[in-house]
Order: C-alpha cells, then sequence, then structure tokens
C-alpha cells in the first residue's frame, strides 16, 4: 500500500527531527568535552557564561558544570521574552547537556598533555568544532549570545558588539580576580575556536556569514 502524501511528509519531518537532534546532542558533548577536559582544569573561560562558571567555582567552589548551566539558563530566560520560547528551546537543550557533559568528562576524563598551552590550543580546537556543528543546526551555544540577541533587537545595535561588550566585560572581572593571564588565554581560546568555525562552515557553505562564539543564526 503506497502511502499518501501527508504521511511522507510525516516521516520525512520525523527524519529530520531526529537527524538534528543527533548533531545538537553531538555538538554540545564535544564542547562540553573541550571544556571538561583541556579549559576549564585551568580556569580558561571560553566565552562570558564559561567566565562567571569560573568565577563561581572561585567564590564558592560551584561545580563547573552547574555554574555554566545556571549562567546560560538565566541569560536565557532572561531574553526568551525577545526572541521567543521556539528559539529558546535548542538552547535549553544545548546547555544542559553541554554541562551534564562537563561534570562526566571533569570525573572521569583527564588530559593527556601535561602543558597549559597544549591545552588551551587542543581545547579551542575540539570547541570550535563542537560549536560549528551546532551553529549549523541554528542553535546557540549559550544562553548569553542568545541574550545579546535579544539586546541588539531591542536596542537596534550591531549584535556583535553586544556579544563582545558582554563577553569582554566578564572576561576581564575573571581576571582581576583570579589571574591577569586568563585574558591572554581567553583571547586565545577565543581567536582559535573563532578561526575553526568559521573554517568548518565555509568549508562545507562558502556563502555562509562568519560566526563568533556563543554566537546563532537569526532565525
Amino acid at each position: 500500500m503506497k502511502k499518501n502524501r501527508r504521511d511522507l511528509l510525516n516521516e520525512l519531518f520525523l527524519r529530520r527531527f531526529f537527524k538534528r537532534g543527533i548533531f545538537i546532542f553531538a555538538g554540545s558533548v564535544i564542547q562540553g568535552f573541550a571544556m571538561g577536559v583541556f579549559l576549564f582544569p585551568h580556569s580558561i573561560p571560553s566565552g562570558g557564561g564559561a567566565g562567571i562558571a569560573v568565577l563561581l567555582n572561585y567564590w564558592f567552589q560551584t561545580p563547573m558544570s552547574i555554574g555554566l548551566w545556571l549562567t546560560n539558563f538565566i541569560f536565557l530566560i532572561s531574553s526568551v521574552h525577545y526572541l521567543g520560547k521556539v528559539s529558546a528551546v535548542g538552547t535549553i537543550i544545548t546547555i544542559t547537556i553541554t554541562s551534564v557533559s562537563v561534570n562526566v568528562f571533569e570525573i572521569y576524563a583527564a588530559s593527556p598533555f601535561t602543558n597549559l598551552w597544549s591545552d588551551l590550543l587542543v581545547g579551542s580546537v575540539i570547541l570550535g568544532s563542537g560549536v560549528s556543528i551546532l551553529l549549523k543546526q541554528g542553535v546557540s551555544n549559550g544562553g548569553i549570545g542568545f541574550a545579546a540577541l535579544a539586546i541588539s533587537k531591542y536596542k537596534n545595535i550591531d549584535p556583535a558588539k553586544v556579544l563582545f561588550v558582554m563577553n569582554g566585560s566578564i572576561i576581564i572581572i575573571t581576571s582581576y580576580v583570579i589571574d591577569w593571564v586568563i585574558i591572554v588565554q581567553a583571547v586565545l581560546c577565543q581567536w582559535i575556536a573563532t578561526r575553526i568555525v568559521s573554517w568548518l562552515l565555509h568549508a562545507s557553505n562558502p556563502k555562509s556569514p562568519l560566526y563568533t562564539i556563543a554566537w546563532r543564526k537569526k532565525s
């Protein structure tokens, strides 16, 4: 018996839905691996949300995974009014899987390197790979990017500038509280990861625009 048009469309939708879910899960786990194994052990923030997680860990010994999830969730909830609930669902899933992955990898995995700069390089490359997977699915890899987009929409400001100021301010505060060398490490991490994201996105779609860490495609 042949399937009717509606059944075929439903089947196609389900296939795309599960395929997208697999990619979102993979991207979230990959960036959680980069943070939990290579970056967080050295208190290297991969972005603004991670910077706050590092501060919470430093001040209150809050586990990095919990601090990361809580920070991103607060930014996300504060912005959902401006961007819509549908856009937030994928980001909530992403930050939850990432946070759980960070916790698991911190406990059960360790870097094979003994040098901070080696961990920084490898962690940034892996982080960029995970973020590129998420961006291809139109999902933000963190709540702070979601918040930056909401502010830019409300204030009519360039979203890249908003994200830069938010991430930069948090990283400066983190460096002031813990160690100024964190600024150098965070900037290098951002630069390497962003280059990886740009390269992977353009390799698959040469006409795609450039994205930065903690950013998402506009719907």
